[in-house]
């Protein structure tokens, strides 16, 4: 009887140990230190973008005054209007470039969608991005962003190309030529009409030993837009310069260029100005005052 006793009170003594251990604080390296490792081990919050920005090949390089634009956007419909999350300037320098853009994350918002957007502009050039640079949502890269940038036409070469696609269009308009004596010059030109309208007027002026200059004047609604002159000793002499002028539909000189050889400078208003005279004059000839 005695021994069962002692045994009972054994087991009561285990019962009663087990529960007081159950009961203490976890020390560390048990299943405590488990679940701080999880909690450490998640994803890190966000406060930057990254990556490299390159030009396109065969887009013409920027000048040592061209200015690079960097901003984070949210291009949400929600968030029209609302100011970058992150923005930087700075000069364009040489390409590639590494760039960095650091924010608040607080002020992330998770369901909407952002967005890098890279400008640079260098005098009447832009280079902007053909293709987007999402970051911060799910599945997009914060950093090794490739951002490529591409130079746009200026409005000269905008103005210089649709002349030369003009230019190239004169055989299927209908054309009429008229010629004149002056007193220190034998003028002749052709008319070239589409749709009832002019387009386009050629001019060729023999100065005898002054010189001879072959003029092209572009036209839209009875308005010069474009003229490019070349100048030279004789009809069937190499240009010694080349004049080009083009105005924009509010009239402002917008392509403005004179060429010697290789070198082209800006051409100067004056010269410019008596182009678009010239071509009035002559459209006015050539139309007998009708100017159409």
């Amino acid at each position: 009887m005695r021994k069962t006793v002692l045994s009972l009170m054994s087991v009561a003594t285990l019962v009663l140990a087990g529960c007081s251990s159950s009961n203490s604080p976890q020390q560390p390296g048990q299943d405590g230190a488990a679940s701080s490792s999880s909690a450490t081990g998640a994803n890190p919050v966000v406060s930057q973008v990254s990556g490299t920005i390159s030009l396109r090949a065969g887009s013409p390089l920027p000048s040592a005054t061209a200015t690079l634009v960097l901003n984070l956007v949210d291009v949400s419909a929600t968030a029209a209007g609302s100011p970058p999350l992150a923005s930087s300037t700075s000069p364009g320098g040489t390409f590639p470039q590494p760039f960095k853009l650091t924010f608040d994350p607080s002020k992330v918002k998770p369901n909407d969608l952002y967005k890098i957007q890279a400008v640079m502009t260098d005098g009447a050039r832009r280079y902007v991005m053909p293709i987007q640079a999402p970051v911060l949502a799910q599945g997009s890269k914060n950093d090794g962003v490739a951002i490529e940038l591409v130079a746009e036409q200026t409005p000269a070469e905008k103005i210089l190309a649709a002349f030369d696609a003009e230019r190239k269009q004169l055989g299927g308009m209908k054309v009429s030529s008229g010629t004149k004596l002056e007193k220190d010059a034998s003028r002749g030109w052709q008319l070239f009409r589409q749709a009832g309208q002019v387009q386009f007027i050629r001019e060729l002026v023999d100065y005898g030993d002054k010189g001879f200059t072959s003029t092209d004047y572009a036209y839209k609604d009875g308005h010069p837009w474009a003229a490019v002159q070349q100048t030279k000793s004789s009809r069937d002499a190499k240009p010694s310069a080349i004049d080009r002028a083009g105005w924009a539909e509010d009239g402002s000189l917008v392509l403005k260029e004179h060429q010697v050889g290789t070198d082209v400078q800006p051409l100067d208003d004056d010269a410019a100005g008596k182009l678009k005279r010239q071509a009035m004059d002559i459209l006015s000839l050539a139309t007998g005052g009708k100017n159409k």
